[in-house]
């Protein structure tokens, strides 16, 4: 342990610490923006500025490792005329559209302006205005609100190891930019949004579909049915100033029929579709000679990083759509026969905690006979500003219910939410099959946790299955280099794109760096959807009785003819790109 002071208080800590980490253990606030926990810690920015009491010299904290006897202060006139400074500078060549910045109310650069009391802006000058970048279905970037904190360039390379984003030019023409100046469409982009959740500022949004779903809730001619996943429900109350990792399915429920939804139907039937299909098709390839390991195709930014990066294993991706694309498939088919609707005139909205379902919706595989599996993807943030639009009030909402059958759900499909998830439902399912019996024991504690990957030997029926677990891209590169070399064998892999699976996918609540030292919203959104599990009173996919009754009024069996033709899929190689 390394003792130290800070403001006159003794401190201990552990060494290898930083002086910002040692104060923020200790409840002392130090301002940050380029500092993101586990992500970005390079003292870029420098407003996180202390004094050293016995050098008189300033340095950054975020980088400044703790050592004994050292003596720090934060707030003396140096340090806080310093950190103006650095702030004024950085608003001077700043787009202070404030109030019609989606991040308003919610920008770490805007928070630091009214805590430090910037009221005038010393340093004005020439600003080179740059072009906005929104061709991209998922993801908007606005270079005029960059703030060259460079936390979005660490996340895609470090966390997600695309490498889609990076500094370009010198000095004052410093900017973030894709490859040879291309726009994200033209790049290896996989949609992820992980810059968008790593971004300080509004500088990396999500591409709008609140107008496109207005316009269909005000069309007296759509039906139009909203479906949320099952990661929405633990993260959007955070939007209301619920804590983080608060489950309000049933106030979600409520929301949404209040905004005029005709339907609101819930992704977890969705999920519980996809194992039963993806469960039988993992036994079909394991008992008949088919490609293994198989591999979940759930995360559509994972599916868009194996096209790219690894296209030799898209024959080891699961056939199935993803339980949004095949919610959506049956809202248009079975329910539209069922309620003698028109297809064509359903307007299917999902909630997704993702911006690469934005992307996912529009792939030419995800449709058929003119129309489309699903019509718009809100994130959990474009809802929650919807909500707010409609002045809603959220927290005080009654709880109500999902419509059936398409709402109905099992707690299996829940913790598709978060990483191990589906493996976890997957081998609920699998396990019963093989057995023949109603197996009690449930809970498949090996395949849960935060660690980047995962592996785990799982007996069922005396069948050892060996299953991996990767959340983040980055992750996935480490364990498909393995199994390219010979030195790892699986029957089935679960990866989720996103770090900790969907609870923080791109499109979840935003939650700023200094929030993340104190509540990691991995570790709390994925107990929240655990909880929801366990108060579920089916608790595997195949007991939900509302499939049982899909299977046998619609697509009579797991794998049949009719369920590959609406709920499975192909992908392309796109590593030319």
């Amino acid at each position: 342990m390394i003792t130290f002071k800070i403001d006159g208080r003794t401190i201990q800590t552990q060494e290898g610490k930083t002086v910002l980490e040692a104060a923020i253990e200790n409840g002392i606030k130090i301002p940050t923006l380029c500092n993101l926990k586990d992500i970005n810690n390079i003292g870029a920015c420098r407003m996180c500025l202390v004094e050293d009491a016995k050098s008189g010299k300033l340095q950054a904290s975020c980088v400044l490792p703790v050592s004994e006897g050292l003596e720090i202060l934060t707030a003396t006139k140096k340090v806080l005329d310093a950190r103006r400074s650095v702030l004024e500078l950085i608003l001077s060549d700043h787009d202070r559209s404030c109030l019609t910045c989606k991040r308003n109310h919610h920008c770490e650069l805007q928070a630091l302006s009214e805590e430090l009391g910037i009221t005038e802006i010393e340093f004005e000058g020439e600003r080179i205005i740059k072009t906005i970048d929104e061709v991209s279905p998922s993801i908007v970037r606005d270079n005029n609100k960059c703030i060259l904190c460079r936390r979005c360039v660490a996340a895609c390379e470090n966390t997600q190891g695309v490498f889609a984003i990076g500094m370009q030019n010198r000095g004052f023409k410093t900017v973030v930019g894709s490859p040879f100046g291309k726009n994200l469409t033209e790049i290896a982009c996989i949609n992820c949004g992980q810059c968008i959740a790593a971004c300080p500022t509004g500088a990396l949004t999500e591409k709008d579909s609140t107008k496109a779903v207005w316009a269909a809730l005000n069309d007296p001619n759509k039906f139009v049915v909203f479906q949320p996943a099952p990661a929405v429900r633990v993260a959007i109350g955070e939007e209301f100033g619920m804590p983080i990792g608060t489950s309000s399915t049933g106030k979600l429920a409520a929301a949404m029929r209040r905004l005029g939804a005709d339907r609101v139907f819930d992704v977890d039937f969705g999920a519980d579709l996809t194992i039963m299909e993806e469960g039988t098709e993992l036994l079909d390839r394991i008992n008949n000679g088919g490609v293994l390991p198989m591999i979940t195709s759930c995360s559509p930014g994972w599916v868009k990083y194996c096209e790219h990066f690894y296209p030799e294993f898209i024959p080891n991706l699961s056939t199935c759509k993803s339980p949004n694309q095949m919610q959506g498939a049956i809202t248009k088919t079975y329910f539209a026969e069922k309620n003698g609707l028109d297809p064509k005139n359903i307007f299917v909205v999902s909630v997704m905690p993702c911006t690469a379902k934005k992307f996912e919706i529009i792939r030419p595989e995800m449709g058929r006979e003119g129309y489309r599996d699903v019509d718009a993807n809100l994130t959990t943030r474009e809802l929650a500003r919807m909500i707010k639009q409609a002045s809603i009030d959220y927290v005080n909402l009654p709880d109500e219910e999902f419509d059936s059958i398409l709402g109905d759900s099992s707690g299996a499909g829940v913790i598709f939410g978060v990483t191990g998830g589906v493996m976890e439902a997957a081998l609920r399912t699998v396990a019963d099959i093989l057995t023949g019996q109603d197996l009690e024991s449930i809970e498949y504690h090996g395949v849960r946790g935060l660690d980047g990957i995962k592996e785990a030997t799982i007996n069922v029926a005396g069948m050892d299955v060996n299953v991996a677990i990767v959340h983040g891209t980055a992750n996935a590169s480490k364990l498909l280099d393995e199994i390219k070399a010979g030195n790892k064998n699986y029957h089935f892999i679960e990866i989720m794109g996103c770090p900790g699976g969907c609870v923080t996918g791109g499109g979840q609540p935003y939650v700023d760096a200094r929030t993340r030292y104190q509540v990691d919203p991995k570790a709390a959104r994925a107990a929240a959807t655990y909880g929801e599990d366990r108060s579920k009173t089916i608790r595997k996919s195949h007991k939900n009785p509302s499939i049982a009754k899909l299977y046998e009024e619609y697509l009579g069996k797991p794998n049949s003819h009719k369920a590959h033709e609406l709920l499975h899929t192909h992908y392309v190689d796109r590593s030319g790109k």
